[in-house]
């Protein structure tokens, strides 16, 4: 080896960050629909400054992605999450947190200081935009000017990245993991916030091990948590080890709840090891509860608990079968299809009830890594899948349902999405017809810069 530096893959290229916060308005070829009024957050990692030791993907300043659209035009705006830890490296000028907060590789200078990012997703609920990622509050900011309104105290505690608006009572049914003081716990919450924004519980139970809980699954009347065998271990840490790592021994739980039980009636159920970041969603038929979910058979991005690579996997749509009979404690697990993705999305006024029409983005020409070449939509009631390739390198990020009115039949409606153009270094927010993915954009907004891949994004309505 010739000792040259390798460049971290998740700062280069159209991950690394853009560090210009810069408000455009929009050209826009085809034509997009009149009736889509409102607008498009996306959060991700960005990074302000070189960061400091092991950088991880999941570990960069969030930065908010704005495109407001109306009457066919479209503006964009893009903000730094102003937290405090933002806050206090920008007064220093440099990186003082590690990645997770690491403390071996943090500055002395932030002990005890909060290092919320807030890179995760963008949720519209009661009134209020809030940024999440799921080691921290939420953190509410103008839903025009993206300025920082400040982390939402009433939570006392970490949440989720991923909550679940109820589409027939309001609520807003989230969780939080690893909480309390000491780091890497096994101690989960369970918090439900209503329709008018309060928080009117939040409960904690003990998980089998401290798991990085991702994402969650919520049906009309259950609650399910998937404790998968990517761990933390600060002992781990401490010995000069991963934060988190996979631990396929320990094997696949999923702790279910009646929404409206407390959190000791938790049932557990398990099966072999694998990983999901995200469901696309999950609901009741009689004594069973089906849940569709993107499953890896190993967690990528993250190491082996011995320091090792771990295995470059990719996600299928997989259906998860639990059933609460009492007959068994088995999960079953039967695969949807065949094509690698990620970021599942579907008409979320179907969120927690049988449902028909899925998003995600897709990968049709590798068989692992988090970089995308098509949009796919599948019929789940038939299992017919189609998709739209883009071509020369492009590369979409989630694709976001929007209902064409909110009385419109399930999945009458929009995607939206941002798109990477390679051989231009630049991006475009573009529109499908939500039923006819195949034919490809309608339109495309184009940003005159490129916008890095992140995670997360949602729509609010005008």
């Amino acid at each position: 080896m010739d000792g040259a530096q390798v460049a971290n893959p998740f700062l280069t290229g159209n991950y690394g960050p853009v560090r210009s916060e810069d408000d455009y308005e929009l050209e826009v070829v085809g034509e997009i629909p009149t009736g889509l009024r409102g607008a498009f957050y996306r959060n991700g990692p960005n990074p302000q400054f070189e960061p400091r030791g092991t950088y991880h993907w999941f570990g960069g300043d969030g930065m908010i992605h704005a495109f407001f659209v109306e009457d066919g035009k479209v503006r964009y705006r893009n903000r730094y999450v102003r937290t405090p830890k933002w806050e206090l490296e920008n007064t220093a000028g440099q990186a003082l947190f590690a990645t997770f907060g690491n403390p071996l590789e943090s500055d002395p200078s932030t002990f005890g200081k909060d290092s919320g990012v807030a890179n995760t997703n963008i949720v519209w609920h009661a009134g209020r935009l809030m940024a999440l990622e799921e080691g921290h509050r939420p953190f509410a900011l103008d839903p025009l000017t993206l300025e920082p309104e400040g982390y939402l105290e009433s939570y006392r505690g970490r949440v989720t990245a991923h909550p679940k608006i109820d589409p027939e009572t309001g609520e807003m049914v989230w969780f939080g993991y690893s909480v309390g003081d000491a780091p890497f716990s096994k101690t989960v919450s369970y918090g439900v916030t209503d329709a008018r924004g309060e928080v009117v519980r939040r409960d904690d139970f003990e998980a089998p091990f401290c798991s990085m809980v991702h994402d969650f699954l919520v049906t009309r009347r259950h609650a399910l948590f998937p404790i998968l065998p990517l761990t933390g271990d600060l002992a781990r840490v401490m010995r000069g080890g991963p934060p988190f790592a996979w631990e396929p021994q320990k094997g696949s739980h999923v702790g279910v709840m009646r929404r409206d039980a407390p959190v000791s009636d938790m049932r557990w159920f398990t099966t072999d090891a694998c990983y999901v970041f995200h469901p696309m969603n999950a609901w009741e038929d009689g004594e069973a509860i089906h849940a569709d979910v993107m499953e890896y058979p190993a967690a990528p991005l993250f190491p082996n608990a011995d320091g090792t690579v771990g295995e470059r996997s990719a996600a299928r749509l997989v259906r998860w079968t639990i059933d609460l009979s009492g007959a068994t404690d088995t999960i079953r697990r039967e695969p949807l299809d065949d094509l690698a993705g990620e970021f599942p999305r579907f008409d979320e006024r179907r969120m927690g009830l049988p449902y028909r029409h899925g998003w995600f983005a897709a990968n049709t020409s590798s068989v692992g890594g988090v970089r995308f070449d098509a949009i796919a939509h599948i019929d789940v009631a038939t299992g017919r899948r189609v998709q739209h390739a883009f071509d020369g390198g492009d590369s979409p990020g989630e694709p976001v349902f929007v209902p064409r009115a909110p009385e419109a039949p399930e999945g009458d409606g929009w995607l939206v999405a941002t798109v990477w153009r390679a051989a231009e270094n630049v991006s475009d927010l573009v529109v499908f017809d939500a039923q006819d993915v195949e034919a490809g954009p309608i339109a495309s907004a184009r940003v005159p810069r490129r916008v890095p891949f992140g995670f997360h994004g949602n729509w609010r309505p005008a």
